[in-house]
């Protein structure tokens, strides 16, 4: 069946952008095929430096014609109002057809050409199309990212016309801006569009061009004895930069290496998009580097690699300069400017910051294990840097570098630590910190970040968090996860807002171990009680979850289930059976066995509970199987006699107490 090929061939687009781009792409032009009724095949969108590509397969090549259904106004509505409909929809009265005494249109449209169709899709996602950012040029009202220089739109296998302001479209594109044969080419199909540019040194595919940075990079290190640092961020934007990359090895000069691997790293990612390169087995960086040119040239590269080296060799000269310069003046000296560095208007300064962490880790540093006056030292240089010539250029580089400054001047090595770590995790991918002090910092930052913005109102809503709160929320989970930390949160949590930011860590507590697997119902059985330790939490959720796996655990739930119910249905009734069961003297063995069985396990599960004992408590609860299941196979809980049948209720109502001391059974489904 027919095909779409379309082409929207610009100036330079920025990399950063082309990935959404080309979703875009398809989307919108999905949504306006699946509004014609028009069927289609396999969808493919191709996205470059200088090109945003559609291929559809398998389009009809006319729309069937529709039968469209309009809701008008009420049978007994003013004629104005029926004259109304009539005109919007283009039907007669007599088309009308009346149904619960509302008026329908029924409207007959024949199917048009998929061409006319395709035309009309383009112009309108072009002219609506969602840049974060773009521009208009020339005389007319068009705006794209970088000027629009043609459209390439062919549908089985023939131009489909139209222009837009003045730009027709046509079978043409372009290949490389330098090698090969240069200048516009025609093309007839897909196939023929990827052949084409293939043979003109354009790789079409994103994939295929990050597949051939990555393993041209590997080889070219490999033969040379080195090995590319990997970095897929920085892989993902140079594959948006050449449409036909070829690596380079080029080399560092060797005085600029006692810089930090960081500096040097970040320097040549962040101004040359270079990759770095190591010797195996040796730390720190080699003096080489990879650039990603976009030609193959005569030289092999000599003289783009002279250029770059050149240019390298003046950032780093920067770099150098930076480095020198935060070395005269020591970490401590530098808190004063902080003083003058506004955090947030409603917050205040980030001095006024470090003070709230270091009070912070001044709290935590007893329980989790950490030396005071170490977590607070920390704490008081944890922002110091910020003021650092090198993090002025580098923002990147906050925390690395006032480890070094730390280092150089003489701060004992927890505290180095905790300088360069406090800030992790900063995502999924990154771990938390190992070392105690850093813990305590890395904590009490995050901590002071929800404290002070849920207290101006500034909390994350829907899928918009413009202050990381989210991840900050989750980097004191896997914090105090990870290093199995016993911490009363609400004690480190402003009064004011402690409740508000305990629920917000739970909800987020109870996405992380969804994810790792638990069950929701579990999790939320145990977090419905409360409770603020983390740690205590999750232990607890892993034991229920393998209490309920046993005999004992399913017997037990069964019993719970039936007790519940029945007190339901009782509340429901108005009926009130407060207070502690008794033993009467005419009670039946097993409803006897039962409130001494309740006796024995209610202050044994307290007891358990209260040093987080949870095998023990789970045994304490096993131990009230057989007299619950006694006390349903022999004994009447609606006995005639009301007395009998309100203390029978009663130990209904301590069956769930007790249980529900661990957790709430209730919410456990299955």
């Amino acid at each position: 069946m027919p095909e779409l090929v379309l082409e929207l061939f610009s100036e330079e687009i920025p990399a950063r952008m082309q990935r959404q781009a080309g979703a875009d792409l398809q989307r919108l032009a999905l949504a306006h095929l699946d509004q014609e009724g028009l069927s289609y095949g396999r969808v493919q969108s191709f996205y470059g430096p200088r090109r945003l590509t559609l291929v559809v397969s398998d389009l009809p090549r006319s729309q069937g014609d529709r039968r469209e259904e309009r809701k008008g106004p009420r049978a007994n509505a003013p004629e104005a109002a029926l004259a109304g409909f009539l005109r919007s929809s283009g039907c007669a009265r007599e088309d009308l057809v009346e149904r619960d005494g509302i008026f329908f249109a029924l409207i007959s449209k024949p199917g048009r050409q998929t061409a006319e169709i395709i035309a009309e899709m383009v112009e309108k996602l072009v002219r609506g199309f969602p840049w974060p950012k773009s521009m208009r040029w020339g005389t007319g009202s068009l705006r794209w990212v970088r000027p629009l220089q043609s459209i390439l739109c062919l549908f089985d296998g023939a131009i489909v016309p139209f222009d837009i302001d003045g730009l027709w479209s046509g079978d043409m594109t372009e290949g490389h801006r330098f090698m090969g044969e240069t200048g516009p080419f025609s093309v007839r199909n897909f196939g023929d569009y990827l052949h084409g540019l293939k043979a003109r040194f354009v790789m079409v595919s994103a994939e295929d061009r990050r597949l051939a940075i990555q393993n041209g990079a590997r080889q070219i290190c490999e033969a040379r004895g080195l090995r590319l640092v990997e970095d897929e961020g920085l892989l993902d934007e140079v594959s948006g930069l050449a449409e036909w990359p070829t690596p380079l090895l080029g080399d560092i000069d060797p005085a600029f290496m006692d810089l930090p691997p960081e500096v040097i790293r970040t320097s040549m990612r962040t101004h040359q998009k270079y990759f770095a390169v190591r010797r195996p087995g040796v730390d720190g960086l080699a003096p080489h580097y990879v650039v990603i040119a976009n030609i193959v040239a005569a030289d092999e590269g000599a003289a783009i690699l002279a250029g770059n080296s050149k240019v390298l060799a003046a950032r780093l000269s920067d770099a150098r300069f930076f480095w020198d310069e935060d070395h005269k003046t020591p970490l401590q000296d530098r808190l004063e400017k902080l003083k003058g560095v506004v955090f947030h208007a409603k917050i205040g300064t980030l001095f006024q910051r470090v003070e709230r962490i270091s009070a912070l880790a001044d709290r935590l540093s007893g329980p989790v294990g950490a030396r005071a006056d170490r977590a607070v030292r920390a704490a008081e240089l944890c922002k110091a840097d910020l003021a650092s010539a090198m993090v002025g250029e580098f923002p990147e580089l906050q925390g690395i570098m006032g480890a070094y400054y730390a280092k150089a001047f003489g701060e004992p090595p927890e505290v180095v630590c905790a300088i360069r770590d406090h800030y992790r995790p900063q995502g999924p991918g990154d771990g938390t910190p190992k070392e105690k002090t850093a813990c305590v910092v890395a904590l009490a930052d995050k901590l002071d970040l929800l404290n002070s913005f849920f207290a101006i109102g500034e909390k994350p809503t829907g899928s918009k968090d413009p202050f990381a709160l989210r991840r900050a929320a989750l980097g004191i989970i896997r914090i105090i996860l990870e290093h199995e930390l016993r911490l009363n949160l609400k004690a480190y949590l402003t009064s004011e807002v402690a409740d508000e930011v305990m629920a917000f860590l739970i909800d987020r507590l109870k996405v992380v171990l969804r994810e790792e697997g638990r069950r929701h119902d579990l999790v939320d059985a145990v977090v419905a009680l409360g409770g603020d330790d983390l740690t205590s939490i999750v232990e607890r959720v892993d034991h229920v979850g393998r209490f309920l796996t046993t005999e004992d655990g399913a017997s037990l739930l069964t019993g719970y289930r039936r007790a519940i119910n029945i007190l339901k249905a009782e509340e429901k009734k108005g009926g009130v059976f407060d207070g502690p069961p008794e033993i009467f003297a005419d009670a039946a063995p097993a409803e006897r066995a039962l409130v001494q069985a309740l006796d024995r396990a209610a202050p044994r599960v307290a007891a358990a509970l209260e040093v987080d004992n949870f095998w023990l408590a789970m045994t304490e609860l096993a131990a009230l199987r057989a007299p619950v299941d006694g006390f349903f196979d022999t004994v009447l809980v609606n006995d005639p006699d009301p007395i009998l049948r309100a203390n029978r209720l009663k130990i209904l109502l301590k069956v769930r107490d007790v249980a529900n001391a661990v957790a709430v059974f209730s919410a456990i489904s299955g």
